[in-house]
């Protein structure tokens, strides 16, 4: 038990050097382009009136003191460091006055709920027909979904959301290709607005799992073929053992070990295809929020979005190394 404590203790520390090296170097590649969103801000005002240079200079200051902006460098990068522990991200430039973290907050359930949905759906199908198709490997219809997925995955994300827009959206138009529910519908716990929720996130949500689920099924597949080889499987097989028995216990329990860690890692690679699905469906969440704040160069809440992304990956990463050894008995805690 102890030996294990110490283990978390290591993977806690290697999470904050994790978090704490990904949001210093989003700090200063934002800072260090040409975008300055204080001056656009006045460049903005001043466009509609004529403004004293007194006043300009005012405004100015005091806007790079709302933005945290002022000063050198790493002033600045200290500054932000002491906002980010309270949560305070600052005010966004392009939905002025509005805090940063009011609209993550809006946007941070939508991305949750999609992503969660669509990870855990092509994990579970991905290793269950992945295994199933590495046990029998005469089956014809897991051959023919094999050949399917394989056609599938190297696909982009956003490939399959245009062509699934197209189809849906004006081919076929039975499904909503845009939002994430319907607006005329009051918001809350019930069920004409689940719903609509669940409607909405169809399409993002097929074109994600379409292009995931072909990775978890390949890698399962081949590890499930190496493993029906080994000697304790063949053992149990001679021995009477039912099939039933030997393909979750013998076969799939084993398997399954570097696909929950695959299961971590991809979490950032599914991140960054939603965000232009998100985009491309005009789905309500941190995608969509970060690609108009990229295009209003409101860095501060690019930096927000940033930010949480990545305490949110290397989160679902330490928990993922965390939960290891419980899932691999034999794994050295070191």
């Amino acid at each position: 038990m102890r030996s294990y404590g110490i283990y978390v203790l290591k993977r806690f520390a290697q999470f904050l050097l994790v978090v704490f090296i990904g949001i210093s170097l989003t700090f200063f590649i934002t800072h260090l382009t040409p975008i300055d969103p204080v001056e656009q801000m006045i460049a903005a005002i001043t466009s509609f009136s004529q403004s004293e240079p007194q006043a300009v200079a005012m405004m100015r200051a005091s806007l790079r003191e709302l933005y945290g902006t002022g000063g050198p460098i790493l002033e600045q990068y200290f500054t932000y460091w002491r906002r980010l522990l309270t949560l305070d991200f600052g005010p966004s430039l392009s939905a002025f006055p509005t805090p940063v973290s009011v609209l993550i907050g809006r946007a941070l359930p939508w991305t949750i709920g999609l992503l969660l949905t669509c990870t855990l759906i092509a994990w579970v199908l991905g290793n269950l027909l992945g295994g199933l198709a590495g046990y029998y490997r005469n089956s014809r219809v897991l051959k023919l979904f094999g050949v399917v997925a394989m056609g599938f995955h190297p696909i982009p994300y956003y490939i399959i959301a245009f062509v699934l827009l197209i189809i849906f959206g004006f081919l076929w138009p039975i499904l909503p290709i845009s939002g994430g529910a319907a607006q005329n519908i009051p918001r809350g716990l019930n069920p004409e607005f689940i719903l609509s929720v669940l409607r909405h996130s169809i399409l993002p949500a097929v074109s994600i799992v379409l292009v995931s689920i072909g990775g978890w099924f390949m890698g399962m597949r081949a590890l499930v073929s190496n493993i029906v080889t080994e000697e304790y499987v063949v053992y149990a097989e001679l021995g009477g053992v039912a099939r039933r028995r030997i393909m979750p216990f013998y076969v799939m329990r084993n398997a399954l070990v570097p696909q929950i860690t695959g299961l971590a890692m991809s979490l950032g690679a599914i991140f960054n295809g939603a965000i232009i699905v998100e985009f491309v469906f005009s789905y309500p969440g941190l995608g969509r929020l970060l690609i108009s704040a990229v295009y209003a160069g409101d860095y501060s809440l690019v930096l927000g979005v940033a930010a949480i992304s990545i305490v949110a990956v290397s989160a679902a990463v330490f928990l993922i190394d965390v939960l290891y050894p419980v899932f691999d008995p034999r794994m050295q805690l070191s």
